[in-house]
């Protein structure tokens, strides 16, 4: 018993001090939500570029932790007031999601950034503290526990002295309460942004400072981790509301350490994706706030009014799928086809996105997780029952139509924001289950030895047949989208993406459509995952990750949102135009990033414009 009270108060300490650290970027979240109602995801990434600044004056420069402070504070306030000055400004007047999706450029492009200075290798951050653990009424406590129980209140101390006592914070809690009264009234909105953007990339970068002390290491990844456990602490208060996202951090804090002490460290960040989806589900509006009238739904397809949609005759569509048809005939380098191969298989999922995001308005950053279901699904199948692939292929895509739906179901009531929160999670989900689930999924080590493609017969292993079968599916999966877009289907659900209230009002049932688009778009992006598990013939938990439903999005967006031949010529163009310049290769993902914040502000809808 005495045992056991102590290891319930070890981990309820180890739980306070890493639930402080969560609270702070809330708090960052919170600040940026309440002012300009906007999730910003980016912040994660400021964090991890606050936990490598802090590593380079502790490590390299052999500086004094206040040093190292310091300079994660002014390093971080300026990358803040550059994210909304150059990135989001400019976008006020925009659709909601709009800057929505352009915090999703700005974190690639920190992301790879970092990558590209540091190496994607994580590098060790030993502890500037003494070691000594100190015993206070049977409960070890640590230098660095203390260090982050004496910032997170100081923090909290002068953030509530500067909200309540000072004319920027008055003017900042004017601004979060009603935005045109407090313009109205003298109040310089753009300069009460700024300060948001500012003070919560200061608390971010403190965060990933410190959990760069505690955990002794940081890494580009973690900055994707960090924004969703952030997200999640937020919802948990509620979305703007600051002392809701401090308790919500101490909460989620708590759940991850009992968690971990009683399932284990690979369970770590399914507690916090499991809380986010829940809280979604049950009380959008967060555990401490009064229950308030969700926002209305973006207008995903329509960034701009200016949208012409660009008409390709159908002979010359037909010429093009003549063309790419006879071209492993002209072209013999393996490598260039499977590029190629690799781009009608990420078109297929940029098809999948422009039907429901595009096309159905539910923004969707989850189809890596419908993927990998696919993935799974087949492998398993060929692997153990030993099924064909000719008839795995196709009940992979099923199943995921099936599960996919399931696990977006729950999110079907929510508007907004919330949907891509939702589904962003569902797709950590996904990833943490394979992960845990070793003797379905073989945990981390993965599926090996998965068998190779067939089409009635001999196994397809030539790379040009790789690229036919990946262009047939490819064409499949356009033609019944084409289909399904012309009918009575598809323009139900472009009414319920313009204004799902009216859509309602004629008697369309919102869940029902929703589910129609999500399941269709579950099912192409499962064959997409399947047939990719079997051309490489090895899959893990990392194979498809959240880079991989973002460079949809973006290829989506490249090519217009809900147009068809567009989704493929993103897909081509992203996939083919770093290997044509071998030299960027490397920089991949600062392109995609960079790609996606111009679309954004100077071609929102896209090349060949939104259906």
């Amino acid at each position: 018993m005495i045992q056991f009270l102590r290891t319930f108060f070890d981990q309820t300490i180890n739980g306070l001090v890493i639930g402080n650290i969560y609270a702070l970027t809330a708090v960052g979240l919170a600040l940026i939500f309440g002012v300009g109602n906007l999730i910003n995801f980016a912040h994660g990434s400021v964090y991890m570029i606050g936990a490598y600044v802090g590593w380079v004056c502790v490590t390299q420069w052999h500086t004094p932790l206040p040093i190292a402070f310091l300079a994660v504070i002014i390093v971080c306030g300026l990358l803040g007031l550059l994210i909304e000055r150059l990135g989001l400004r400019s976008l006020q007047n925009s659709a909601r999601i709009a800057p929505l999706l352009a915090t999703i450029g700005i974190s690639f492009m920190l992301d790879q950034t970092t990558q590209l200075v540091f190496s994607p290798n994580p590098q060790s951050f030993p502890s500037p503290l003494p070691t000594t653990r100190y015993w206070i009424g049977g409960v070890s406590i640590g230098a660095t526990d203390l260090l982050i129980a004496a910032t997170g209140l100081s923090l909290a101390a002068i953030l509530f002295f500067f909200l309540r006592y000072t004319k920027l914070g008055w003017a900042l809690r004017a601004t979060a309460q009603d935005r045109e009264a407090a313009q109205q009234m003298g109040v310089d909105v753009n300069a009460v942004n700024q300060t948001a953007f500012a003070l919560a990339s200061i608390l971010g970068g403190i965060a990933g400072m410190l959990v760069g002390i505690y955990f002794q290491t940081v890494y580009p990844t973690m900055s994707f981790q960090a924004g969703l456990k952030g997200f999640a602490a937020n919802l948990l208060g509620g979305l703007g509301n600051i002392p809701g996202a401090v308790l919500g951090g101490l909460l989620l804090g708590l759940i991850e350490s009992y968690g971990v002490a009683i399932f284990g460290a690979t369970y770590r960040n399914l507690f916090a994706f499991v809380i986010l989806i829940a809280i979604l589900v049950i009380r959008p509006a967060g555990l401490f706030t009064k229950k308030r009238q969700l926002p209305p739904e973006p207008l995903t397809g329509t960034f701009t009014p200016n949208n012409k949609l660009v008409r390709i005759p159908p002979w010359l569509v037909g010429l093009g799928i003549a063309l790419a048809g006879l071209l492993p005939f002209v072209i013999q380098s393996p490598y260039v086809l499977q590029i190629l191969t690799n781009a009608w298989l990420l078109g297929m999922v940029a098809l999948s996105v422009t039907l429901v995001t595009g096309t159905a308005g539910q923004t969707s950053l989850g189809q890596a997780g419908f993927m990998a279901i696919g993935a799974y699904t087949s492998a398993l199948l060929t692997l153990r029952l030993n099924w064909p692939f000719e008839l795995a292929l196709p009940v992979a895509g099923v199943l995921s139509a099936v599960l996919g739906t399931l696990l977006v179901l729950p999110a079907f009531r929510l508007r907004a924001h919330y949907v891509a929160i939702a589904t962003i999670g569902i797709g950590e989900i996904v990833s943490q289950v394979i992960l845990n689930w070793d003797n379905l999924t073989n945990g981390a080590m993965g599926l090996t030895n998965i068998p190779a493609p067939t089409f009635f017969g001999p196994p397809v292993f030539l790379p040009r047949e790789i690229y036919w079968y990946s262009l047939g599916l490819l064409l499949a999966a356009a033609l019944i989208q084409w289909r399904l877009l012309r009918s009575a289907l598809g323009r139900t659900w472009r009414a319920i993406r313009e204004d799902d209230v009216a859509a309602q009002a004629y008697g369309i049932n919102l869940n029902r459509y929703k589910a129609l688009a999500f399941a269709v778009s579950a099912f192409v992006a499962g064959l997409s995952g399947a047939f990719t598990a079997h051309m490489y013939t090895y899959i893990n938990n990392e194979t498809f990750t959240n880079t991989t439903s973002t460079l949809a999005l973006t290829m989506s967006i490249l090519g217009g949102m809900g147009n068809i031949l567009g989704a493929v010529v993103g897909a081509l163009a992203l996939t083919g135009l770093p290997e044509v310049f071998r030299g960027l290769v490397d920089y991949r993902y600062l392109i995609y990033g960079l790609a996606l914040v111009l679309l954004i502000r100077f071609r929102p809808q896209g090349l060949l414009g939104t259906e």
